[in-house]
């Protein structure tokens, strides 16, 4: 059994914490492990100055982690679910799925107690084309406007007066200790999650069986069954990270219940399904109602969008 594990990771503080966590996990349950911390810069981490789908919407966070995968400079490289493409490259694998922390998206204002209470034309800042197309879907008076940088970058924006609000994922922000500057978590009916949000992702070699074997203690099976039916609805809708696309999956006992959005980056266009079943059914299930949205009228959508 390895000693020695090197974890990869991004350098933001939310990645960092994302990886402590990992490695914390990892100690409890192997005491004798030592564990070292190996920063990388990502392509998504280098490019500010632009949108995430502008500068490509697959793997721009991950792409630099994978190679110091393959190249043996690291063992394990920890993702947010959410950032990891649904496919991976040759050779690498998830290996294990961490519990799911909270997967709704939260309202951030100084002023404003709630989506419904900001005034007409505030403006409101997000990075992501699904939380464009709902929040525009819901209030197209809304000025949405991209905002990049890292979560304390982002809220800065916001207490400087720059932005009337911001639209993050609740998880980062409570994993942070940011829980107070949530003013809203919004339910999925308002705003429906990326695929993944919530939970962490340990990716590591597929050969790597040591590793592989570290990793069984982080796994939560119930949470990788609800996120592999959300990743293969993307998949089959042949879009990476950026596209105007939520999904969440829920297990009820044996159940699964998927809910997913297909919409226009403007909002007046949307396609939202839902479908239960079987939880050990989840990606059939998931693929099944991807093509049944796509068909009806998703894909049109998608590709007036100029991303499928």
């Amino acid at each position: 059994m390895k000693t020695v594990l090197k974890i990869g990771t991004r350098q933001s503080k939310l990645a960092l914490w994302q990886s402590l966590h990992v490695a914390d996990r990892l100690k409890k349950s192997h005491p004798e492990l030592e564990i070292e911390l190996v920063k990388i810069v990502t392509k998504g981490d280098k490019v500010l100055d632009a949108p995430l789908a502008k500068i490509g919407g697959k793997g721009l966070f991950t792409k630099e982690l994978e190679r110091a995968l393959l190249d043996g400079s690291i063992d394990i490289a920890v993702h947010s679910l959410k950032d990891l493409p649904t496919v991976l490259p040759a050779g690498l694998i998830i290996g294990a799925v961490t519990q799911r922390a909270e997967t709704k998206d939260a309202l951030v204002s100084e002023k404003y107690a709630s989506l419904k209470a900001l005034p007409f034309g505030a403006k409101v800042g997000t990075s992501s084309l699904r939380r464009r197309a709902q929040l525009l879907a819901l209030r197209p008076d809304l000025n949405v406007v991209d905002v990049r940088g890292n979560v304390d970058t982002r809220l800065q924006k916001v207490s400087d007066g720059h932005l009337d609000a911001l639209i993050l994922a609740a998880a980062g922000l409570q994993r942070l200790g940011y829980e107070k500057k949530i003013k809203e978590i919004l339910p999925y009916d308002l705003m429906l999650p990326a695929v993944g949000q919530g939970a962490l992702a340990a990716e590591c070699r597929a050969a790597d069986e040591e590793t592989l074997e570290l990793l069984a203690a982080l796994h939560d099976e119930k949470t990788a069954l609800a996120t592999a039916a959300e990743r293969a609805f993307l998949a089959l809708i042949g879009g990476g990270c950026q596209v105007p696309v939520g999904v969440h999956a829920s297990l009820i006992g044996e159940k699964i219940i998927l809910t997913a959005l297909i919409a226009s980056l403007d909002g007046k266009k949307a396609i939202k399904r839902k479908t239960e079943g079987a939880a050990l059914c989840g990606k059939e299930l998931a693929e099944k109602l991807a093509e049944e949205m796509l068909s009806a009228g998703g894909r049109d959508i998608l590709r007036e969008t100029g991303l499928l």
